[in-house]
């Protein structure tokens, strides 16, 4: 005989198909009397699923939104299928900059059975993710556990690699995952330094949690941390320059994952800006196509000065 958890994943996969059922219908397709469906519809109700039903031998059950979230039930298809839907959201930054996906799948994959388990581990082993050209590569299992740390509350051992290639382990107080256009960061508080930090993912090599609770006092603004960490990084060159807009659109211009911006008065926004060298600050600002002035450095405003004049000689003259 069917087990009633499954009889009730039969019944909601039905009633999803369909607009609406009728009694009769829905005990034929389950084999079951009309007495057990109804039974089984009172008892979805009680489980927090809105389902409609109308009078009468011709009247039908049918399923709609309801005003609270229900327990979701999935059979072992659906539930892989959401596992490798949430791995690949988070991995790809597709729902944006918080970490909802991943925190999500963290939370699918502690409930799921064994068998599907075991399964996810072996599509993990056999998948590869193509990043985008610049877009470092990280495993699924170093996001889980690094989200895994945060929601732990746990000090942790970090191994990291720094921007330079240098191994450091340090102890931390983990907070928070950003995900930025292209990276994952892990943020969490230096306990040596006694500041918080901002550690690009695909660089770190192991997190060990240490069995001691963390201390998480005055958290900062996670996302305009890594913001600013970012736009303030280990560039070779730094250049200031001069908006003619306010702030709001000089945003739209250069992102604050880019640059860090700051008002001159209500229609001018000051922005400083990180790059390789002169000459590719200058192609950088070159392809905002928007007024601008270098206040420094020079190196920066000759090189672009000698794109621009030879981006005009060479529209001087018409084609030959």
């Amino acid at each position: 005989m069917i087990s009633t958890s499954a009889r009730l994943l039969r019944l909601l996969s039905l009633l999803a198909v369909r607009p609406s059922w009728t009694c009769g219908d829905l005990a034929h397709r389950m084999e079951v009397t009309g007495r057990t469906v109804r039974r089984d519809i009172a008892r979805l109700r009680e489980l927090g699923y809105s389902i409609e039903s109308d009078p009468g031998p011709w009247g039908g059950y049918r399923l709609r939104a309801g005003a609270r979230t229900p327990p979701l039930i999935l059979d072992d298809e659906e539930a892989l299928a959401v596992a490798v839907g949430l791995r690949e959201a988070a991995l790809s930054g597709a729902l944006g900059g918080d970490h909802a996906a991943l925190s999500a799948l963290l939370k699918l994959r502690q409930v799921l059975p064994q068998r599907i388990a075991h399964r996810l581990g072996e599509m993990d082993a056999a998948f590869v993710h193509t990043p985008r050209p610049g877009e470092p590569q990280i495993s699924p299992g170093t996001l889980l556990e690094l989200a895994a740390a945060c929601r732990r509350g746990e000090r942790a051992r970090l191994s990291y690699r720094d921007w330079q290639g240098r191994a450091t382990v340090r102890e931390v107080d983990p907070y928070r995952l950003v995900h930025t256009e292209r990276r994952w960061y892990f943020v969490a508080r230096d306990v040596t330094r006694g500041r918080w930090r901002t550690f690009r993912a695909d660089r770190v090599d192991r997190l060990r949690p240490t069995g001691h609770a963390a201390d998480i006092v005055d958290p900062p603004d996670a996302a305009l941390l890594v913001s600013r960490s970012v736009a303030t990084g280990p560039y070779p060159l730094r250049a200031t320059v001069r908006i003619p807009v306010p702030v709001e659109q000089a945003l739209r211009l250069i992102p604050s994952s880019v640059g860090v911006h700051r008002p001159e008065g209500p229609g001018a926004t000051i922005v400083d800006i990180g790059g390789p060298d002169a000459d590719g600050l200058a192609a950088y600002l070159l392809g905002l196509a928007t007024p601008l002035r270098v206040l420094s450095p020079d190196a920066v405003r000759q090189a672009l000065l000698r794109r621009t004049r030879e981006l005009a000689d060479e529209n001087a003259h018409g084609l030959p």
